[in-house]
Protein backbone atom coordinates (compact mmCIF):
# COMPACT_ATOMS: atom_id res chain seq x y z
CA UNK A 1 0.00 0.00 0.00
CA UNK A 2 2.81 2.46 -0.90
CA UNK A 3 1.14 4.18 -3.30
CA UNK A 4 1.30 8.23 -3.56
CA UNK A 5 -1.59 9.96 -2.75
CA UNK A 6 -1.65 12.89 -5.04
CA UNK A 7 -2.94 16.24 -3.56
CA UNK A 8 -2.49 20.15 -4.12
CA UNK A 9 -0.20 22.08 -2.02
CA UNK A 10 -3.09 23.79 -0.13
CA UNK A 11 -4.95 20.31 0.60
CA UNK A 12 -1.18 19.21 2.22
CA UNK A 13 -1.24 21.76 4.38
CA UNK A 14 -4.91 21.36 5.58
CA UNK A 15 -3.73 17.71 6.22
CA UNK A 16 -0.59 18.99 8.18
CA UNK A 17 -2.72 21.55 10.08
CA UNK A 18 -5.24 18.54 11.17
CA UNK A 19 -3.05 16.53 12.09
CA UNK A 20 -1.03 19.29 14.21
CA UNK A 21 -4.23 19.69 15.58
CA UNK A 22 -5.22 16.39 16.65
CA UNK A 23 -1.98 15.83 18.30
CA UNK A 24 -1.52 19.08 20.12
CA UNK A 25 -4.96 19.81 21.35
CA UNK A 26 -7.44 16.67 20.83
CA UNK A 27 -5.24 14.23 21.83
CA UNK A 28 -4.34 15.97 25.39
CA UNK A 29 -7.86 16.76 26.19
CA UNK A 30 -8.96 13.23 25.72
CA UNK A 31 -6.00 12.07 27.98
CA UNK A 32 -7.25 14.57 30.45
CA UNK A 33 -10.85 13.23 30.49
CA UNK A 34 -9.68 9.73 30.41
CA UNK A 35 -7.94 10.34 34.06
CA UNK A 36 -10.96 13.11 34.92
CA UNK A 37 -13.45 9.91 34.22
CA UNK A 38 -10.46 7.35 35.72
CA UNK A 39 -10.88 9.14 39.05
CA UNK A 40 -14.58 8.62 39.55
CA UNK A 41 -14.03 5.00 40.37
CA UNK A 42 -16.15 2.21 38.90
CA UNK A 43 -14.72 1.90 35.03
CA UNK A 44 -17.69 -0.71 34.27
CA UNK A 45 -20.52 1.52 34.84
CA UNK A 46 -18.84 4.45 33.59
CA UNK A 47 -20.19 6.27 30.77
CA UNK A 48 -17.54 9.28 30.51
CA UNK A 49 -14.59 6.33 30.74
CA UNK A 50 -16.12 4.53 27.45
CA UNK A 51 -17.24 8.12 25.42
CA UNK A 52 -13.56 9.43 26.29
CA UNK A 53 -11.55 6.00 25.15
CA UNK A 54 -14.01 5.55 22.22
CA UNK A 55 -12.77 9.59 21.45
CA UNK A 56 -9.31 8.19 21.70
CA UNK A 57 -9.82 5.12 19.40
CA UNK A 58 -11.18 7.75 16.70
CA UNK A 59 -8.56 10.20 16.95
CA UNK A 60 -5.45 8.00 16.90
CA UNK A 61 -7.38 6.19 13.99
CA UNK A 62 -7.29 9.57 12.25
CA UNK A 63 -3.67 10.60 13.40
CA UNK A 64 -2.64 7.20 11.45
CA UNK A 65 -4.98 7.81 8.58
CA UNK A 66 -3.42 11.37 8.02
CA UNK A 67 0.35 10.33 8.77
CA UNK A 68 0.12 7.57 6.06
CA UNK A 69 -1.63 9.90 3.43
CA UNK A 70 1.26 12.57 4.20
CA UNK A 71 4.39 10.23 4.07
CA UNK A 72 2.73 8.96 0.86
CA UNK A 73 1.67 12.87 -0.55
CA UNK A 74 2.42 13.11 -4.33
CA UNK A 75 2.33 17.24 -3.64
CA UNK A 76 1.38 18.39 -7.29
CA UNK A 77 1.45 22.13 -8.70
CA UNK A 78 -1.18 22.76 -11.59
CA UNK A 79 0.96 25.74 -12.24
CA UNK A 80 3.74 23.71 -13.42
CA UNK A 81 1.89 21.23 -15.26
CA UNK A 82 0.98 21.54 -19.12
CA UNK A 83 -0.52 19.60 -22.55
CA UNK A 84 -3.33 18.58 -24.16
CA UNK A 85 -4.51 16.39 -21.98
CA UNK A 86 -6.86 16.53 -19.04
CA UNK A 87 -4.41 15.52 -15.88
CA UNK A 88 -4.36 15.47 -11.76
CA UNK A 89 -4.52 19.41 -11.21
CA UNK A 90 -6.31 20.57 -13.99
CA UNK A 91 -9.23 22.92 -14.48
CA UNK A 92 -11.45 21.57 -16.64
CA UNK A 93 -14.28 23.39 -18.74
CA UNK A 94 -17.01 21.53 -19.76
CA UNK A 95 -20.09 22.04 -21.87
CA UNK A 96 -22.72 19.80 -20.89
CA UNK A 97 -25.83 17.77 -22.80
CA UNK A 98 -28.07 21.34 -21.86
CA UNK A 99 -25.11 23.52 -22.94
CA UNK A 100 -24.40 24.56 -19.72
CA UNK A 101 -20.88 25.04 -18.73
CA UNK A 102 -19.58 23.06 -15.87
CA UNK A 103 -15.72 24.30 -14.67
CA UNK A 104 -14.31 21.09 -12.70
CA UNK A 105 -10.63 21.24 -11.13
CA UNK A 106 -9.49 17.33 -10.53
CA UNK A 107 -8.19 17.42 -6.48
CA UNK A 108 -7.00 15.07 -4.43
CA UNK A 109 -9.98 12.80 -2.58
CA UNK A 110 -9.45 15.08 0.70
CA UNK A 111 -9.55 18.04 -1.20
CA UNK A 112 -12.94 17.35 -3.19
CA UNK A 113 -15.94 19.87 -2.77
CA UNK A 114 -18.31 19.75 -5.97
CA UNK A 115 -19.85 23.32 -5.08
CA UNK A 116 -16.30 24.79 -5.05
CA UNK A 117 -16.27 22.99 -8.32
CA UNK A 118 -13.52 20.58 -7.02
CA UNK A 119 -13.96 17.20 -7.86
CA UNK A 120 -11.73 13.83 -6.37
CA UNK A 121 -9.52 12.14 -8.96
CA UNK A 122 -11.30 9.24 -7.88
CA UNK A 123 -14.48 10.46 -8.65
CA UNK A 124 -16.61 9.21 -11.17
CA UNK A 125 -16.53 12.11 -13.68
CA UNK A 126 -12.69 12.80 -13.00
CA UNK A 127 -12.20 9.36 -14.11
CA UNK A 128 -13.73 9.74 -17.28
CA UNK A 129 -11.83 12.94 -18.01
CA UNK A 130 -8.24 11.83 -17.33
CA UNK A 131 -6.46 11.51 -20.64
CA UNK A 132 -8.82 12.95 -22.58
CA UNK A 133 -8.19 16.20 -24.84
CA UNK A 134 -9.71 19.14 -26.24
CA UNK A 135 -12.63 19.10 -28.21
CA UNK A 136 -13.40 15.11 -26.68
CA UNK A 137 -17.01 13.85 -25.96
CA UNK A 138 -16.95 12.26 -22.55
CA UNK A 139 -19.65 9.88 -21.28
CA UNK A 140 -19.57 9.92 -17.86
CA UNK A 141 -21.84 6.85 -16.11
CA UNK A 142 -23.43 8.39 -13.28
CA UNK A 143 -26.19 7.01 -10.28
CA UNK A 144 -28.14 9.56 -12.04
CA UNK A 145 -27.95 7.94 -15.25
CA UNK A 146 -25.48 8.41 -18.15
CA UNK A 147 -23.88 12.17 -18.57
CA UNK A 148 -22.13 13.69 -21.56
CA UNK A 149 -19.91 16.12 -21.88
CA UNK A 150 -17.79 18.21 -24.80
CA UNK A 151 -14.07 19.61 -23.31
CA UNK A 152 -13.73 23.29 -24.08
CA UNK A 153 -11.08 23.73 -22.09
CA UNK A 154 -8.25 22.72 -20.34
CA UNK A 155 -6.26 25.05 -18.14
CA UNK A 156 -3.57 24.37 -15.76
CA UNK A 157 -3.80 27.26 -12.41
Amino acid sequence: MNDKVPMLAEGHAKLEAELKNLKSVERPNVVAAIEEARAHGDLSENAEYHAAKEQQGHIEGRIQELEGKLSRADVIDPKALAGDRIVFGATVTLIDEDDATVIYQIVGEEEGDVKAGRISYQSPIARALIGRRLGDEVEVKTPGGDRYYDVEKIDFV
